[in-house]
């Protein structure tokens, strides 16, 4: 690509335009980038001039990678992007008396356009704008302390849990952190990868005879981070590559970060001799956030954002966005765009309306306390009323404590939500109760069976 020599910011911003148009639909461009002014260009910096700060927020989150191939094809090399508020001008959909805003000192550069290549850290996935809740807390406490004392204490940490519940965002933090904590000398060298990436830079290399520049890439890194473990099921020679790389690693004193959907004895068709590997540090879980968490991640979010939604707002999309905080985040982002190019008040039926697909999927994924409850009895042929009595025979309190793990694991419902299900029980009881089935079912195969086969009948009654 051949370097242009144009330096009018309108210029290039018209330019860019012309290109971003094949890129984009009409009405995302209408929307998000025909109201833009451009203000200035010095030292490969283009600063663009919107009307509030949903604006960049949205292009970093949906259009990067489109704006980032725009600038370089209208300029001729790649261009840095801010963005600058210029009207001052915010959205406030209900009363912004009533909403509580979080510090936003953590977030420094927003707005300015950076897509991050593969295998490098993310740069929004900091302690900093993690929210730490019920659901989170030992895992957060486990991934600070790993940060701060890498490789002294719970190596190889193992962080696991269901889709969009913030593990890579853990990850990624870790990095920064022991990034960041370096005082003087040779940083260290951080590599992040998915498991799949790690199959294919393998393939790759021994496609290319490249082998020895491939081990040298992960056995000599300070830190490790390897997302989505589970991907190297059934895959032998992966597999075989990454025991090596993690005996290196672990055997040079050097700090391992993975994750996976579920914690390492239940990852499927894996060798039993890197689960026990995997098992030597620290396994720590993300539940699904409860309600008081989910609502401090949207006012995070919606304050980072600069758009103003009342709480009655916010409370709403937090009780019936429940999966996953990338869906809530998701939901958030829709309402946030409406209120940002709007001026009118935001009722509560207009939110329903715009997030009508977001709740029917909640609705179809539903799975009560209720109905796991009465699926475990009928299973273990106890009565309903056994799984909230007193009683405590082994031929109900196994049952109940496997029913709460379920619930645990099945449901978005907080330990004290669950607890309260089961006759009244506190969080601790209900953590207790997971823990020991978790425990049981690593050393007793029959259980792990049967409670398998009970998560997959669950999981078809969704």
């Amino acid at each position: 690509m051949q370097e242009t020599m144009i330096s009018d910011p309108h210029e290039i911003w018209q330019k860019t335009c012309h290109e971003l148009q094949k890129l984009i639909s009409p009405d995302a461009f209408r929307r998000w980038f025909s109201p833009i002014k451009p203000i200035s260009f010095e030292s490969g910096r283009l600063v663009l001039g919107v009307d509030n700060s949903i604006y960049p927020f949205w292009i970093e989150e949906n259009y990067s990678t489109q704006l980032k191939e725009s600038l370089g094809l209208a300029f001729g090399r790649d261009v840095d992007v801010t963005f600058e508020v210029t009207t001052g001008r915010q959205h406030d959909t209900e009363n912004a008396a009533n909403d509580n805003p979080v510090d936003e000192s953590a977030e420094e550069g927003k707005g300015s356009i950076k897509t991050a290549p593969a295998g490098d850290l993310i740069p929004r996935y900091v302690f900093e704008t993690f929210v730490v809740g019920a659901n989170n807390e030992f895992a957060t406490a486990a991934a600070k302390a790993v940060a701060e004392s890498p490789a002294k204490i719970y190596n190889p940490l193992f962080v696991h849990g269901a889709v969009g519940l913030g593990k890579t965002h853990l990850m990624h933090a870790i990095g920064h952190q022991i990034v960041k904590n370096k005082k003087g000398g040779k940083p260290p060298k951080v590599v992040y990868v998915t498991s799949e990436q790690f199959t294919n830079e393998f393939i790759t290399a021994i496609q290319h005879g490249e082998i020895i520049k491939f081990r040298k890439r992960f056995r000599q890194a300070d830190l490790l981070l390897i997302d989505d473990i589970q991907f190297f099921a059934g895959k032998e020679r992966s597999q075989e590559e990454f025991f090596h790389t993690f005996n290196a690693l672990f055997d040079g004193n050097k700090q391992i970060v993975l994750t996976s959907d579920c914690p390492p004895s239940e990852v499927k068709n894996l060798e039993q001799r890197l689960v026990s590997r995997f098992e030597w540090g620290l396994a720590a879980e993300l539940a699904p956030p409860d309600i008081e968490t989910r609502l401090a991640i949207l006012k995070a979010k919606a304050a980072k954002m600069d758009v103003r939604l009342g709480d009655g707002v916010l409370t709403f999309i937090a009780e019936r966005v429940k999966a996953n905080i990338r869906r809530l985040e998701g939901a958030l982002n829709r309402v946030a765009a409406w209120a940002a190019l709007n001026d009118k008040k935001l009722t509560q039926a207009q939110v329903e309306e715009l997030l009508k697909d977001f709740i029917q999927q909640e609705a179809r994924n539903a799975l009560t306390i209720e109905t796991i409850q009465k699926r475990v009895a009928e299973t273990f042929d106890i009565r309903m009323t056994d799984m909230t009595s007193k009683r405590r025979p082994n031929n109900i309190a196994i049952p109940r404590m496997i029913a709460m793990y379920l619930c645990r694991k099945l449901t978005p419902k907080s330990l004290q939500e669950i607890g309260e299900a089961f006759g009244g029980r506190d969080h601790g009881t209900v953590l207790h109760a997971c823990k020991k089935v978790e425990a049981d079912m690593a050393k007793d195969e029959n259980l792990r069976q049967q409670i398998n086969f009970l998560l997959q009948k669950l999981e078809v009654a969704r």
